[in-house]
């Protein structure tokens, strides 16, 4: 199948989120640790590239250079199963509650982390000579990039935090978007394509990425940049995780399932038909009641 109309992408997504919370602790933790890292060494990539050519929008365009290779090799980000846990709970699918779907969320997150840490450990180490000599030009952008989005946010005080805020959530509508997007062909050409979209718009635009922001703030603590990780904990990466939640399950995930997994049936009034007597009859409920179609492929 090249490609899977809304209503099967649905069962997918329900699918997915389904496995995901039946897998061992071992191979969630691994499958986490190794999606952050491949995700935050393309986000050094991309930083690197738009540094060194003074473009970012080329660096946009190839930080989905990270999240494609860990999404085609079955690894897991927290922003993803944000958006598909939630639906197989919703779905009663077997072992799918919310007690799995939180245990599911805490391992991703860990080996999330985990994973990014180690990636800006090497890469501190490979912008000092080993914490030799002064931060290279890309290692002074990822600090400045640190404090920007710590401190920048907090000089503007509930404003600040309500604009993080909605830029967690503006992310994880697109990187869901993605991952969706990933289940509907089963072409890896296809499956490249659909991701890579919806990616570069989010890293263009400046948007909050939990897992990726694991990355770039401890990378600017070991760079010597000037914030504290009380100001990457309140000013960056808690307020991220919730707004991520949110874009990822109410903007990407629910909308589909709710149209497609839980296609509704509606009712129309029909006319009231005239019997040769000249009395009027109402038709049987089962010529009243009309049910949804799911859309032919290929209707937006």
């Amino acid at each position: 199948m090249s490609y899977a109309t809304p209503a099967a992408l649905v069962t997918r997504m329900v699918d997915a989120g389904a496995y995901k919370m039946q897998l061992s602790t071992r191979d969630t933790l691994l499958r986490a640790f190794m999606g952050a890292a491949i995700l935050t060494l393309g986000a050094a990539f991309a930083v690197t590239v738009s540094t060194q050519t003074g473009q970012p929008l080329l660096g946009a365009l190839l930080f989905p250079i990270g999240f494609v290779l860990l999404y085609l090799l079955g690894y897991d980000l927290l922003t993803g199963v944000f958006t598909l846990a939630p639906l197989a709970v919703l779905d009663k699918r077997p072992g799918a509650s919310v007690g799995a779907m939180f245990r599911n969320w805490g391992l991703v997150f860990l080996g999330n982390f985990g994973g990014a840490i180690l990636v800006a450990v090497l890469m501190a180490v490979y912008f000092t000579y080993g914490f030799s000599a002064d931060p290279s030009p890309v290692g002074l952008a990822i600090g400045e990039i640190g404090h920007g989005r710590t401190v920048g946010y907090a000089d503007h005080g509930a404003a600040g935090m309500l604009t993080l805020f909605i830029r967690g959530v503006l992310c994880n509508w697109m990187v869901s978007t993605a991952v969706i997007l990933a289940m509907v062909t089963e072409s890896v050409p296809g499956k490249v394509i659909a991701m890579w979209l919806p990616i570069s718009l989010f890293f263009y635009m400046g948007f909050e990425h939990s897992i990726v922001n694991m990355f770039l703030f401890p990378s600017g603590l070991l760079l010597g940049a000037d914030f504290t990780i009380m100001d990457y904990l309140i000013w960056n990466e808690i307020p991220t995780v919730i707004g991520n939640l949110v874009g990822g399950l109410l903007l990407a995930g629910l909308p589909l399932y709710l149209t497609y997994g839980r296609t509704a049936t509606r009712r129309v009034k029909a006319p009231r038909l005239r019997t040769t007597a000249g009395k009027s009859t109402a038709p049987s409920p089962a010529a009243v009641e009309v049910e949804r179609t799911p859309e032919p492929a290929g209707v937006s």
